[in-house]
């Protein structure tokens, strides 16, 4: 697979989105992903920040705070 030469706009831009900024969740399709930055780049920086990552389906949620979280059903 092939990315862009330097992910760091792409990644840049997502976690500076005003829902990152102020904690809220963000979604993007795991095929964009792969496609942009590739997953491991991807889930590195995601946990470098001590966010929250979830995969459903053809998803990523990225819950952008670092406190705990309650999955309820």
């Amino acid at each position: 697979m092939t990315y862009r030469s330097d992910p760091e706009p792409w990644i840049t831009q997502l976690i500076s989105s005003r829902s990152a900024r102020t904690g809220a969740v963000v979604r993007r399709l795991v095929a964009w992903v792969e496609r942009e930055v590739g997953h491991a780049a991807f889930q590195a920086e995601v946990k470098r920040r001590g966010y929250h990552l979830i995969r459903t389906a053809n998803q990523y949620v990225i819950i952008c705070h670092n406190g705990p979280i309650d999955i309820l059903f």
